[in-house]
């Protein structure tokens, strides 16, 4: 997966559980950084959350980078993992669908909650998701 040309803003190790807090600080920190107004950062910052949460706990952990990019000014994410990866990715976008008895809102509702919302998975190869907000 290879998005626009991006400045490094940040990187969180997604080892255990306070790393999922981890990044949704250093994604808030980011946002502010942008001038980020409160819901659109809340917003970016809760489905930062669950993919760092699905990375974690599906995915055996992972890494997630933040980017700024200038033109036009937003951030982005890109959370990769070396899991299981996703057999049917249409299916694991379905609202109600879960692999680990949860309400299973987690990438449809993260998508919901971002601009672009990009996801490659290979069975045996892991999981990659990259997601972008306006400020």
């Amino acid at each position: 997966m290879s998005g626009p040309p991006a400045q490094p803003a940040g990187r969180v190790e997604l080892r255990q559980e306070r790393d999922v807090a981890a990044a949704r600080i250093a994604v808030s920190k980011a946002m502010d950084a942008l001038g980020a107004r409160a819901l659109r950062k809340t917003r970016f910052v809760t489905a930062v959350s669950e993919i760092a949460r699905n990375a974690l706990d599906h995915g055996g952990g992972g890494v997630l980078e933040i980017y700024r990019l200038d033109r036009p000014r937003r951030i982005m994410i890109r959370c990769s993992d070396q899991g299981p990866g996703i057999a049917n990715i249409d299916q694991a976008m379905t609202d109600g669908f879960s692999t680990a008895r949860s309400m299973g809102k987690g990438l449809g509702g993260a998508r919901r909650l971002v601009d672009a919302f990009r996801i490659e998975s290979r069975v045996g190869a892991g999981t990659t998701i990259e997601m972008e907000a306006n400020p």
